[in-house]
């Protein structure tokens, strides 16, 4: 999984990975990859030496996709179709586990799927195809509810114009006739600038899915699934995202380690988790030059203490929390 919904549109090409893997390192055992997709990065953990990868993925086409080069990993990979939410069903004491968030080009270049404002397909945005689709989410939510799902999940500013002008032109079935109405709410899209549809339709794709619940239920599962000295590696592709995980590492491992000076003991483990990129990391000018929809791209870091896991609730950081509230 992976990308920016105005650039992930680009063949698929792992992101961040060599600074993933120099972060990580030195890779070995046991890994999950919570969101396997077309592969990117369950390679390559393998080729930096991962003994063994577990690849997870809700989506049935990352399966089908991964009949043309699974096989050749042999027993090294070992496939899942499930939410990495409940990845600690599949994997315990792992070495590490690796997150990819947002949506492939591999489901944008579907048509079929419904996720592109730029192709012709049905209003679907199910990664699992499973439960409702977007369609039953514009044509059935009221006003006041899209306003807040538009502004909420998309951060889109113009989120009351935009649900007004919805619900006066609903039902809608096709993306295209959905991204049309968009644009003659709030304009046509100018050159350089992304599709004035690319929010909303982000909005709508977090929200059928329960991405932002999933997220915050998968990094306490890979709490629970790493072992000590385990790590996990999230990257993230919006500044919600991003912040729900610097939210979740500060609740789980901002707090220092106690040191007895009179005393030759390690440090006493005050946390689940020593974070290690203190700082987001982003791509690198190569990075950037050989693929742009790098450029929103954010990798954070972190180690399992040996600890306990914590289960604290997802409602505990909420919209406001990060910065969002309803209109």
């Amino acid at each position: 999984m992976a990308g920016a919904d105005d650039t992930a549109r680009a063949d698929h090409v792992p992101v961040l990975l060599e600074p993933l893997l120099e972060a990580v390192a030195p890779v070995a055992g046991t890994w999950i990859d919570g969101t396997l997709g077309a592969g990117g990065y369950t390679r390559g953990l393998l080729q930096a030496g991962a003994d063994r990868v577990i690849g997870i993925d809700r989506d049935p086409l990352a399966h089908e996709m991964a009949a043309d080069w699974a096989p050749a990993w042999g027993d090294r990979l070992t496939l899942v179709q499930d939410n990495f939410a409940n990845m600690d069903a599949h994997g315990q004491g792992v070495d590490g586990v690796v997150l990819d968030l947002g949506v492939s080009s591999m489901q944008l270049d579907r048509a079929e799927r419904g996720f592109s404002f730029m192709k012709e397909g049905p209003l679907d945005m199910r990664m699992g195809q499973e439960g409702p689709t977007a369609a039953d989410v514009v044509n059935n939510a009221e006003e006041g509810e899209l306003a807040d799902i538009l502004y909420i999940f998309g951060e889109e500013r113009q989120s009351r114009r935009i649900a007004r002008r919805i619900v006066e032109h609903r039902p809608f079935t096709t993306t295209l006739a959905l991204a049309e109405v968009i644009e003659r709410a709030i304009g046509r899209t100018k050159p350089g600038q992304a599709h004035a549809a690319t929010r909303s339709f982000q909005a709508l794709r977090i929200a059928v899915n329960g991405e932002y619940e999933a997220l915050w239920q998968g990094l306490m599962a890979a709490e629970r699934a790493l072992k000590p000295g385990g790590r996990l590696a999230v990257v993230t592709f919006h500044s919600i995202e991003d912040r729900m995980v610097k939210r979740f590492f500060q609740a789980h491992g901002e707090r220092k380690t106690r040191v007895n000076r009179y005393a030759d003991s390690a440090p006493e483990e005050t946390a689940p988790f020593r974070i290690l990129t203190r700082k987001a990391v982003g791509p690198r000018a190569d990075e950037l030059a050989r693929n742009p929809r790098a450029r929103s791209a954010k990798l954070r870091v972190a180690e399992r203490t040996g600890l306990p896991a914590e289960e604290i609730a997802s409602a505990e950081i909420d919209m406001p929390s990060l910065g969002l509230k309803r209109r």
